[in-house]
């Protein structure tokens, strides 16, 4: 099983610390998501169907809701570690107007980035905090990242403002019935991996959904629906109030082991090694 070395959550997004040990299936994200490799052998992730060779020379790159899995490269016993960044673009865009587009599909122009000398400089810091630090301040460990992700933005090609317009918009130019599922899906968690009732929900037969739905938001239904499942997880098993099963429940899993399962698949840890070593942040005060 892989192994979560740092797991942290905030108004940035999460940051995780993890020796991979096996692949992740298919999945997205809401947030910029930016992949480094600090120690152990090469591997490499998918996106879109390509894969990028993850090294000590360079990084990925994986705008918001874009697909992507993880491939792991066995190497006599040795796992890489990872250091995984998923950050949030309203808190990036309290920073510089350069992020207000980091929640657009185009965001990143390439997946793959070689790295500076700065950018490992910084990486290092990063890493050797989060290792070793019993106890990381949340403002120290924002600008260690401000630091990271300026680095990584200067090569960003800036987006018009009616890019940035219509990535806020994005539902309100979707055809009806695919926003009617999406705010379905959203408000009840726990029905949304029921992709047939959902279509007929909104009037559409399974496989005209599954078009319509892959059109308009670049993913398949169940890709979305399993990081809607995600989102919540994440937030519950920070919060630290409610029981797995719980949790498992109200994401629609008829028994804890199949949500475990689920949720390895899309992390690496189980949920309740997740919940062991999951630092949250405080929230700043208003």
């Amino acid at each position: 099983m892989s192994k979560a070395i740092r797991l942290m959550h905030g108004e940035f997004g999460r940051v995780a610390l993890l020796e991979m040990d096996a692949p992740l299936i298919t999945h997205a994200h809401h947030h910029c998501h930016i992949l480094c490799k600090v120690a152990g052998p090469d591997t490499a992730f998918e996106v879109r169907g390509t894969s990028y060779p993850l090294t000590d020379d360079n990084a990925v790159l994986i705008n918001a809701w874009e697909e992507h899995s993880y491939l792991h490269i066995p190497n006599n016993g040795q796992n890489p570690v990872l250091l995984a960044l998923y950050l949030e673009p309203r808190w990036l865009a309290l920073f510089s107007k350069k992020f207000l587009s980091s929640s657009h599909p185009r965001f990143f122009t390439n997946n793959l980035t070689k790295l500076g000398a700065y950018q490992k400089q910084a990486l290092e810091k990063i890493s050797m905090e989060l290792w070793w630090a019993d106890q990381i301040t949340h403002d120290y460990l924002e600008s260690m990242l401000l630091e990271l992700v300026l680095s990584f933005m200067e090569n960003v090609n800036s987006l018009t403002p009616g890019d940035i317009r219509n990535t806020a918009n994005t539902l309100s130019f979707m055809d009806p019935r695919i926003r009617k599922a999406i705010h379905h899906m959203r408000l009840s968690p726990q029905e949304v991996g029921d992709i047939a009732g959902i279509a007929q929900r909104v009037d559409l037969s399974r496989s005209h959904f599954f078009e319509l739905f892959r059109r308009c938001t670049g993913l398949s239904p169940i890709v979305y629906a399993n990081v809607l499942k995600m989102e919540h997880a994440f937030d519950a098993l920070a919060e630290g109030r409610e029981s797995l099963m719980h949790i498992g429940d109200e994401l629609g899993f008829s028994a804890q082991s199949n949500f475990t399962r689920f949720f390895k698949q899309h992390q690496g840890v189980t949920p309740s090694l997740y919940r062991q070593q999951v630092e949250k942040a405080p929230k700043l005060d208003s």
